[in-house]
Formats: C-alpha cells, sequence, structure tokens
C-alpha cells in the first residue's frame, strides 16, 4: 500500500477532521482513508437511481419551491 501526504492543510480543516474522526470514533487517519476512499468509489446507477424514485414517490404530493426562487432569497440576505 501507498502513503499520500498531504501539506499545507489550514488549522481549521485539521480541526473540523479530527471532530470529524471523533464524531465516527476512529483515528484521523482513519477518518482520512474513509474520505478519500469514498470519493472514488464508483457510483452504482441503478441503486441512484432506486433511490432518487424511492424520494419522487415519497414527496409526490407535496408542494415543491422553485430552487430559483430559494437561491434568489439566500442571495438577497
Amino acid at each position: 500500500m501507498g502513503n499520500v501526504t498531504i501539506r499545507n492543510l489550514d488549522d481549521d480543516v485539521i480541526e473540523r477532521l479530527r471532530n470529524r474522526a471523533r464524531h465516527h470514533h476512529r483515528s484521523l487517519e482513519a477518518e482520512l482513508r474513509d474520505i478519500v476512499t469514498n470519493a472514488v468509489r464508483p457510483v452504482d446507477i441503478g441503486a441512484f437511481k432506486a433511490a432518487a424514485a424511492d424520494i419522487r414517490t415519497r414527496t409526490a404530493r407535496r408542494t415543491q419551491t422553485n430552487s430559483t426562487l430559494l437561491i434568489r432569497e439566500d442571495r438577497d440576505r
């Protein structure tokens, strides 16, 4: 297995990563390994489409807000 060194990370980023690792009850190294592994994991298109269909089914009767309006409202704040 190879090793990777990441230089010049902001202290704030490192602290947030440590907090995330603590939340998941693992070391910082294990947390980083999980983050990197998940970032390059192939996407299961079938599972993605099934999840999207499930969300559409569960939210079919709900009124949806136009995302453009939400973005505009956020920017105006």
